[in-house]
């Protein structure tokens, strides 16, 4: 078994979701499950699947975010994973729990905007996601000006009344 990391690479303002599921039909449950939650959303999804012609399918209602995603799922390489990108001015926490509802995901590994590494195994199989470091390390516990500042933000962009 050899391990392996790769860097998801897209512009630093884009959010996007890794997760693990198990059928061909997770492109079109996924689709339908995003447009549903957020009408007009942008986003581009590929999927990999792990038998039969083992393609990436893809999707999405924005060509850009369809390209970060399939350049993703090549350089991940991975069976039965998917990547989901959201356009600008889209965020996970709007549709992580429809996603969650989703028959064929199995695993959610991360939903972030911050530089991440995906942690692979390879064997005679193929690749596999062990996990993922998503973003910094902590620099220290926040204090009360940080807690302040943090309940400000969330009120700010309209997360908290």
């Amino acid at each position: 078994m050899e391990l392996l990391s790769v860097r998801i690479e897209k512009p630093e303002d884009i959010n996007f979701i890794l997760g693990q599921s198990h059928f061909i039909k997770t492109v079109e449950d996924i689709h339908e499950t995003l447009v549903t939650a957020v009408p007009g959303i942008k986003f581009g999804l590929a999927f990999s699947e792990a038998s039969g012609k083992c393609l990436i399918r893809v999707s999405g209602t924005d060509p850009e975010m369809i390209e970060l995603a399939k350049k993703n799922a090549i350089n991940l390489a991975c069976g039965h994973s998917f990547i989901l990108f959201l356009g600008e001015g889209f965020y996970p926490i709007n549709v992580l729990t429809a996603l969650q509802r989703v028959p064929e995901i199995v695993n959610l590994f991360c939903a972030t905007a911050n530089p991440t590494d995906v942690i692979l195994a390879k064997t005679s199989l193929g690749r596999g996601i062990l996990g993922v470091i998503d973003g910094s390390s902590p620099a220290g516990i926040e204090g009360e000006e940080d807690v302040a500042w943090r309940k400000d933000f969330l009120r700010m962009i309209g997360y908290k009344a």
